[in-house]
């Protein structure tokens, strides 16, 4: 791990220690979701994408924590008709970011960190800290805007060996939409600039209820960087199926 990983930790760490040391009152909220394609017949791969999403609201405080990865293996035959299999993805993130209230709306002043292992990515190691402030720019009676923004600061290992790190802007807006009782439409994004690289990151997703506390999610993830090594593509996407359990 990075030493900005480690630093994005112990600081994380003590914005909880602070939190649960000052707060008594815990609600958490959380959603933890899974998907898996087996294909067979001319092509065989398994793929499985996963991701754990929790939040706790507190007097003061507003703390948020994720935990994801995202896996492909495919069969495939080589120049003497062999099989063998071959990972082709392979990629884990986690964050965590604690917002400290400053009124009663949903302005507030955050502290986020987060880390990305790509194993086959433009950068294979990916890790940030940011300060700043949040807060609400829209809302009526389905449909609400959040926006971030605020320095930090990253470190990177490209795929070809290469360490980058530096002064760095993040902006971020996620926007909420429910369109019907059971159905919701969601739309993040953000951009972190730096002078090494611009990493831009988009999500689009639509979510149903099933049964219960059971939904079905439908998402297109894009990643683009700006600076890469020769022979990787600026930019990833992802299209996923997933179901979503919340409780």
């Amino acid at each position: 791990m990075t030493i900005t990983a480690k630093i994005s930790v112990a600081a994380l760490l003590l914005t909880s220690t602070i939190s649960w040391a000052e707060e008594t009152a815990k609600v958490w909220t959380t959603q933890a979701e899974l998907g898996a394609i087996m294909t067979s017949g001319n092509t065989k791969g398994t793929s499985v994408t996963g991701k754990i999403d929790s939040k706790q609201e507190l007097t003061q405080w507003s703390n948020e924590y994720s935990l994801g990865g995202y896996f492909k293996e495919d069969e495939i035959t080589d120049a003497d008709g062999n099989k063998q299999t071959e990972k082709s993805a392979e990629r884990f993130f986690v964050s965590a970011k604690g917002g400290y209230k400053l009124d009663d709306d949903f302005a507030k002043l955050y502290v986020l960190g987060s880390y990305t292992d790509d194993s086959f990515g433009a950068y294979q190691k990916y890790s940030l800290v940011s300060v700043g402030y949040g807060d609400r720019l829209y809302q009526d009676d389905n449909k609400t805007l959040d926006a971030e923004i605020g320095p930090g600061y990253f470190s990177g290992r490209t795929a070809d060996e290469r360490t980058e790190n530096g002064l760095m802007v993040r902006t971020a807006a996620s926007f909420n939409w429910a369109f019907s009782g059971t159905a919701a439409f969601k739309q993040t994004l953000s951009v972190e600039h730096g002078e090494e690289n611009t990493r831009t990151a988009a999500e689009s997703s639509i979510s149903a209820s099933l049964i219960g506390k059971m939904q079905m999610k439908a998402a297109f993830l894009v990643q683009n960087d700006s600076d890469v090594p020769l022979g990787k593509k600026k930019t990833d996407t992802q299209t996923s199926l997933t179901f979503v359990y919340a409780f």
